[in-house]
Formats: structure tokens, C-alpha cells, sequence
């Protein structure tokens, strides 16, 4: 029993999560189905009954509710996995990394999202808000523009060769690079 909690509780290598995905993937095909975690929003919009507002929300929202199921399974997971099977070690990630995001401020690498940007506290400064709300906005607006989110077109979209996936997640490396790159350092410095 032992082995296996060690087994869960280290990451696991590109050569057995990448061939499960693309497992998962596969019979999603198969079965027809696309995956996508923002598009959860709309079904639950339309489940809300929206679609006697708008014609975006009127489909057949109960065909998707596996789709919402995926990401309840998804929080949960997370946060059994948090209570019961983390290993307490802080996060592991590579010191040029450590250093420069140190150089910026951010000193907090025990969990997956950095406190020192992530509290209540930082909604008391422009940068925490912008990077907050702001951010969140960004992301969630981009996510509607793009017609979805990173998992959609980076694993179902890309798995279906679909070139207007190819487009976004480029896009999303470069917005990826340019918040690395441009704007952190001159909102954090």
C-alpha cells in the first residue's frame, strides 16, 4: 500500500500520462465526444434555462452533462489528492525559475499557485488586482473568443486536427511568453 501512495504522490513521467491522454482522447473520437473545460459554462447557462434569453444557450444541454460531470470528478480529484495524497515537499521546479521569479517578488513555491500573488492581500495593490481580476477576465474572455479553452484546443482540437486549434494554442504560447517576458517584469519590478 505504501508503493502505491508513493507512486501517486510523485509526478508521473511524459511516457505514462502522455499515452493516457491519448487514450482518453481516442475514444472520445470514437464516441463522438469533444472536450473542453469552459464550455461547461454555456451547459450550465442553458441548464439554468438562458436559452429563453439567448439563442447561444438553446441546445441540448443534457448531451453535454458528462462534460460537467468530467470537471466536478476533476475538483474533487484535486482535492482529494491535495488532502490525502500530497507529500508535503514543496513544489519542484527548477532554480533559474526559483531565481527569477524571486527577482520579482515571489517567493512562495510551497504549492501550486504562488501565495504571494494569489490572497485577499494582493487585491490591496494595482498589481495584484490586475493580475487577479484582471487577469481572470483576460483569460475568460479570451477562452470565449477563441472558442475555448486550453484543454479544448490543446488536447481535443489538436487531436482532431483542427487548424483553428493550432491557431489558438499558438496564441496561447505567445500570450504565454509575452505575460513571462514583458509584462511581469514591468508590473513586478
Amino acid at each position: 500500500m505504501n508503493n502505491l501512495i508513493e507512486i501517486l504522490q510523485s509526478p508521473w513521467p511524459w511516457y505514462v500520462s502522455g499515452p493516457l491522454i491519448a487514450l482518453v482522447m481516442m475514444l472520445m473520437i470514437l464516441y463522438g465526444k469533444t472536450f473542453g473545460v469552459s464550455s461547461n459554462l454555456r451547459i450550465v447557462c442553458a441548464a439554468c434555462g438562458a436559452g429563453k434569453k439567448s439563442d447561444f444557450f438553446n441546445f441540448n444541454w443534457k448531451n453535454q452533462i458528462w462534460n460537467v460531470l468530467f470537471v466536478i470528478g476533476a475538483i474533487i480529484g484535486g482535492f482529494l489528492t491535495d488532502a490525502f495524497l500530497s507529500s508535503g515537499q514543496p513544489i519542484d521546479i527548477s532554480q533559474s525559475t526559483v531565481q527569477d521569479l524571486k527577482a520579482l517578488g515571489i517567493t512562495s513555491f510551497e504549492s501550486y499557485i504562488p501565495t504571494d500573488l494569489f490572497n485577499f492581500k494582493a487585491l490591496s495593490s494595482w498589481e495584484g488586482v490586475f493580475v487577479i481580476i484582471g487577469g481572470g477576465f483576460m483569460i475568460g474572455f479570451g477562452a470565449r473568443y477563441a472558442g475555448g479553452c486550453t484543454s479544448g484546443h490543446a488536447i481535443t482540437g489538436l487531436s482532431n486536427l483542427q487548424v483553428p486549434s493550432l491557431i489558438a494554442v499558438i496564441g496561447f504560447f505567445i500570450g504565454g511568453l509575452t505575460m513571462t517576458h514583458l509584462i511581469m517584469p514591468f508590473l513586478f519590478n
